[in-house]
């Protein structure tokens, strides 16, 4: 009995532990993902009854509006992504990625070239309760075999991303111009439009000009802002349907979008592309799935956003059905004249705060896309040290700010900027829509039946309001199809090039044959120190290799060939980063690390890389050594391309060594070793003395660490030798070595091709960040290497 009722108390306390975390969490959502949502009362109305529907201004026509703005929250917001689009989650992440990387990893759907079967064995790679066993579907066949769909799929994946990325520039434009405009008021200040659109750009550029502090650091603010916003809005509406028009209730009947409809015809359908502005910043919900929970983020809508949001938009149209001229600037004007400068105040912070959540999205946007392959390498800072995927890119923050003034200043007209912002919006919903179609048969493994509804339902709906965005793109419309075309084109041709130079890699590999008949020494002088050589490939070795051979006149004691990829998953665990093999028999010391990255990891600085590589490698050696003794052959030759295996990097447990903190003594007495046993010149050693020196302040934190084989350990003969020239090689340096490549099209291409390769990719390579910045390769231990690809 006591201990029933022990039970009861824990799972009592858990109870609570947890509602109290959720609780917590729900309301820190409100700072990040609901800002864009909740702001979109301040023009709503405004841009729906400014275009065709000026000449049906009645109570009529504003009933049936609101009827519609209440039947669109409901089932896209509500239906759609609360109650089905959230449980699509990838390991906890949301967005256009999560679903395209799902549907890559349980469809043969990826398009990423150096893929291998080691990575479907990560722990994060399929998706829980997913039955490996069913047979393949013949539909899930046909979009396998056919490259081209694949190809499509990846085209349409990357035009959602672009969208969004065009909702980045739209965004922060249109919610600050609208809280601004308040101040146009005659009974305020009475600003004219140059004035109004002068302060937008102020608050826009310091809005950009605060991002590289990253959101972290202002973040306990975020919430509480757009908490008192939406209460502040919801009490307004309250009042207003009680002043105003409490008949406004009988408009939440659907007859009345019918009654809509009947009476407006054509323009009524056009009218769509200004509602849909109510739902816009719904896609944040599932995109900022990984900094929360499904179930705060449900919480969030259900208890506090959905209700206030309904009594917003319910009382501006009792207002407005009883001041039909105050349609030009309805928010403002339904408010009560005491209550307007605070409210100006909050409403002008939540536009802020909507603003940097998609700026922040969009900045993790662009990060998967440069994981996939499909973006120029730019600089990627991790603003937090807790919060992990909080993420700033300096050359993308100031693009969109460029970008954010030049919508300002060129349209300067809310409603136009609200047409081009409603069919940025629209087209990233109708993309999650398909893609959550195909995650219904492939990843849950329902009916055919069941996504056919899904998508038929949503996708006419949405299709509805796309149609009738579409319309719009001569006012305005054509801005986010001209971003997406520019950042598609871009994206594409990255992409594009940097597939073909990894053709080339795979067609152009050298022969172990040839390796082989080098001899252990590969036919130059082998001297002390570790060449660590970077590589696209995952098997084989590259050619560049070939041009240190017949070029050099030595080489490192132990090669490394690393390769860093990425996996279509959002982390990879430390435990599972490192994949490690060996390339030749023993005793070429000739091994392969692969480093292994999700679509949401941040490749860091490590300064620990080089004890981690060494630690891998000598517990391979001794894994290999036991799995060889097991099997009773007495020996661990391997075969050329051996077999890869996962190795733990967080301690040296079953690697044969013990490390011990560097002292001063160590250092020095290393120094000298190094310096004796080294091929490098006087003044290149000189010059290393004098780096080290200038690095120390930034060093000074790092743990400074030295390997010695365990004496105590019983250790097979040729493995203590493998170890010691291993350790040794550490102690005389590293060397970092990476191909300096010029990419060319092939004489015989056609003109597309030629201007994509020699014109568009070149430029693209020539201004972003170099491959030994991104990996973080420290530049005096680098050696590049130049090799024209003719693809």
């Amino acid at each position: 009995m006591d201990e029933e009722v022990g039970a009861a108390g824990r799972q009592q306390v858990q109870w609570k532990s947890y509602c109290r975390t959720l609780s917590l969490l729900a309301f820190q959502s409100f700072g990040v993902v609901y800002g864009d949502l909740s702001t979109s009362p301040l023009y709503v109305y405004r841009n729906s009854l400014s275009g065709r529907l000026n000449g049906y201004l009645d109570e009529t026509t504003i009933f049936g509006l609101f009827s519609l703005l209440f039947w669109t929250f409901t089932l896209i917001p509500l239906l759609k992504y609360v109650v089905i689009v959230l449980s699509a989650d990838d390991n906890g992440e949301g967005g256009t990625f999560a679903l395209y990387s799902l549907l890559c990893r349980h469809a043969k759907f990826s398009l990423l070239p150096n893929q291998q079967a080691a990575d479907e064995e990560l722990s994060t790679y399929y998706h829980p309760g997913t039955d490996r066993a069913v047979a393949s579907s013949p539909f899930k066949r046909f979009l396998e075999k056919h490259r081209k769909l694949r190809t499509c799929l990846l085209l349409f994946v990357l035009f959602g991303a672009c969208m969004v990325i065009g909702d980045g520039v739209l965004t922060p434009t249109i919610s600050v111009l609208s809280a601004i405009s308040g101040l146009q008021d005659p009974a305020t200040s009475g600003l004219g439009d140059g004035w109004i659109v002068l302060i937008a750009c102020v608050v826009l550029v310091g809005l950009f000009a605060l991002q590289h502090r990253g959101t972290h650091r202002v973040a306990f603010l975020f919430a509480p802002i757009v908490m008192l916003w939406l209460l502040s809005i919801g009490i307004i509406g309250l009042y207003n349907i009680i002043h105003w028009n409490p008949r406004i209730f009988v408009a939440l009947s659907p007859h009345y979008i019918v009654k809509f409809f009947k009476k407006t015809g054509k323009d009524g359908w056009i009218s769509l592309g200004a509602v849909l502005l109510a739902i816009t910043g719904t896609e944040a919900m599932f995109a900022d799935l990984g900094h929360f929970s499904a179930a705060s983020i449900r919480l969030a809508f259900v208890g506090v956003i959905y209700p206030s949001l309904v009594l917003q938009y319910m009382g501006q149209a009792a207002f407005l059905s009883k001041n039909i001229p105050a349609v030009h600037n309805s928010f403002y004007l339904s408010i009560p004249s005491p209550l307007f400068w605070p409210v100006f105040v909050i409403a002008t912070l939540a536009a802020t705060v909507g603003s940097q959540a998609i700026i922040s999205a969009t900045f993790s946007i662009v990060k998967q896309c440069l994981a996939l392959g499909c973006f120029p390498r730019v600089k990627v800072v991790h603003t937090s040290r807790w919060i992990h995927g909080q993420i700033y890119i300096p050359e993308i923050n100031w693009i969109l700010m460029v970008l954010c003034l030049a919508a300002t200043l060129g349209f300067r007209d809310i409603t136009v900027i609200g047409n081009a912002y409603g069919l940025a919006c629209i087209t990233v919903m109708f993309v999650t829509t398909c893609l959550m179609s195909l995650v219904i048969i492939f990843v849950w493994q329902k009916n055919l039946l069941i996504s056919l509804l899904f998508l038929v339902f949503f996708g006419t709906l949405e299709a509805a309001y796309l149609s009738a965005a579409v319309m719009k793109v001569p006012q305005g419309g054509w801005g986010p199809i001209a971003l997406s075309a520019v950042f598609m084109s871009i994206m594409y041709v990255w992409h594009y090039g940097t597939r073909r130079k990894y053709q080339f890699d795979l067609q152009n590999k050298v022969s172990m044959k040839w390796i082989l008949n080098l001899g252990p020494s590969l036919g130059i002088m082998r001297v002390p120190g570790i060449g660590l050589i970077y590589t696209e490939l995952v098997t084989g070795v590259p050619a560049i290799f070939s041009h240190f051979v017949t070029n050099l006149p030595a080489f490192h004691q132990v090669l490394v060939f690393v390769c860093v990829k990425s996996v279509p998953v959002p982390y990879v665990p430390m435990d599972e980063r490192y994949l490690i093999g060996r390339i030749g028999p023993r005793e070429y010391r000739m091994y392969r690390c692969i480093v292994r990255y999700g679509y949401k990891d941040v490749q860091k600085d490590d300064e620990n890389f080089e004890n981690h590589l060494v630690m891998s490698i000598a517990r391979f050696i001794q894994m290999e050594a036991e799995e060889s003794a097991s099997s009773g052959t007495g020996s661990y030759e391997s075969s050329p391309e051996g077999r890869m295996a996962v190795v733990h990097t967080t301690d040296t447990t079953g690697t044969g060594l013990v490390v011990r903190d560097s002292s001063v003594e160590d250092d020095a007495a290393a120094t000298s070793l190094s310096l004796t046993r080294s091929s490098k010149s006087e003044t290149l050693r000189s010059l290393q003395s004098i780096y080290e020196l200038e690095a120390v302040g930034s060093v000074s934190r790092r743990r400074r660490v030295r390997f010695q084989i365990d004496e105590e350990e019983r250790i097979d003969p040729q493995v203590r030798d493998e170890l010691s020239d291993l350790l040794e090689a550490k102690e005389a340096g590293v060397a970092y070595i990476i191909g300096h490549s010029y990419v060319k099209a092939r004489k015989n291409s056609n003109f597309l091709k030629t201007f994509a390769i020699n014109y568009a990719y070149s430029f693209l390579r020539k201004n972003c960040r170099g491959p030994s910045v991104t990996l973080h390769i420290p530049h005096i231990s680098l050696i590049e290497v130049g090799m024209i690809y003719y693809v």
